[in-house]
């Protein structure tokens, strides 16, 4: 990465501080790059492992800048990893850029993409001087797809000494709370018969999966307080006349951490068996690969992100004050190396994610100052990892 574009070194150039100022600038000399690049992703939202305009779009810029870029990383399409730097600790900063079915960027994944390829940018631009290494992942299919999680299994995380992130959200937060999420598949396999004619012949599938969830339903006033389970009916059969011989549901099955997860996922099948036994049915599951895990937030570098934000006027929330909670593939990340998944607010209190009006405040005045300002605070925070590590803390 050529440096020269970001002034000549001076006498200390190479410390933090100096290092932070460098990496800043560099963000507002690219400032209206990187908010194009958040409009045109808004813009064009795209579903999970189908993201081939983001892909192209991000890869393209990094490729630009003369980072080292491979598109279609780790065997996924949509999958790409850029690095800076010759020698000293690596970092990775993540980019998400997958949309919702029928509200788009809801989730602000546009801001997470160019916030994150800002910081990359910005690192990148003083790898050298500060003796480290930047790695920008771009991970598809957040929104159930593990795309994280399918990378880390191909070694996208080997050699990392910490990943990041920042996530939109209606105000500055340390962390989302993260739970873990297994999401499963149920089919009910029942007989058909005409419904007027011959019910006695038939097998309902449908009143099945009925009791099945009226099960689950019973099941969820006896579960923890952090403890989730939804599911939506996929198939209910096709005309009123005929007995349905096949009915289909989708669940999420949430839990605070992975133990409590596994703990979970039984009883919840034991009450969806119950409606295929109490009609005569079948019932087949699949439980969807992968599971994400619950978030492991590293305090040492959350307490340097939180510095860098109130250096640019944002105070950091704790968590729990008015909690966003939620799963995301990234708790499976801080697993394997540690992590921080901060929120950054484009949106006024009590507007809530995965709805159509945080989608039109990702695409906003706000949306726009939260990519800026999520870069620098990303960028600043690596190059205090960089140092932390170059001091053995």
């Amino acid at each position: 990465m050529d440096e020269s574009t970001d002034g000549p070194a001076t006498e200390g150039s190479d410390h933090p501080s100096a290092l932070k100022d460098r990496a800043c600038g560099h963000v507002e000399r690219i400032a209206g790059e990187l908010l194009d690049v958040s409009h045109d992703i808004w813009e064009h939202p795209e579903l999970g492992f189908e993201e081939h305009h983001a892909h192209d779009l991000l890869s393209g810029h990094l490729e630009a800048a003369g980072l080292e870029t491979v598109r279609g990383a780790y065997g996924l399409d949509t999958a790409f990893e850029a690095r800076a730097g010759s020698s000293g600790p690596e970092i990775g900063v993540i980019c998400e850029y997958d949309a919702l079915p029928g509200i788009g960027h809801a989730c602000g994944h546009n801001i997470i993409a160019a916030a994150g390829l800002g910081a990359g940018l910005a690192a990148a631009s003083v790898a050298e001087a500060a003796g480290g290494r930047v790695r920008v992942l771009g991970t598809p299919a957040e929104e159930g797809g593990g795309g994280k999680v399918f990378m880390a299994r191909a070694g996208a995380l080997e050699g990392l000494e910490a990943a990041m992130m920042v996530h939109p959200a209606d105000a500055d937060m340390s962390s989302m709370t993260c739970i873990a999420v297994h999401q499963l598949e149920v089919a009910y396999h029942g007989r058909s018969s005409h419904a007027a004619a011959a019910p006695e012949r038939g097998v309902n599938a449908l009143d099945a999966a009925v009791l099945g969830y009226m099960a689950v339903a019973a099941l969820r006033q006896h579960i923890g307080e952090r403890e989730r389970i939804h599911g939506v009916f996929t198939d209910g059969g096709g005309k009123p006349n005929i007995v349905p011989e096949r009915a289909a549901m989708h669940w999420y099955v949430r839990a605070p951490d992975t133990e409590a997860l596994e703990a979970l996922e039984p009883r919840v099948l034991a009450a969806l068996r119950s409606g295929a036994e109490a009609t005569g049915a079948t019932m087949t599951h699949e439980w969807k690969d992968p599971a994400y895990a619950d978030m492991v937030t590293s305090d040492r570098l959350l307490a340097s992100f939180a510095q860098n934000m109130e250096s640019l006027g944002r105070a950091l929330d704790p968590a729990d004050a008015e909690p966003v909670v939620g799963s995301t593939d990234m708790g499976n990340v801080s697993h394997e190396v540690p992590s921080i998944h901060p929120m950054i607010a484009v949106a006024p209190r009590g507007v809530a994610i995965h709805t159509p009006e945080f989608a039109r405040h990702a695409r906003s005045e706000a949306g726009d100052r939260a990519v800026l300002d999520g870069a620098k605070a990303l960028a600043c925070t690596v190059i205090d990892a960089w140092a932390a590590d170059r001091a053995g803390g």
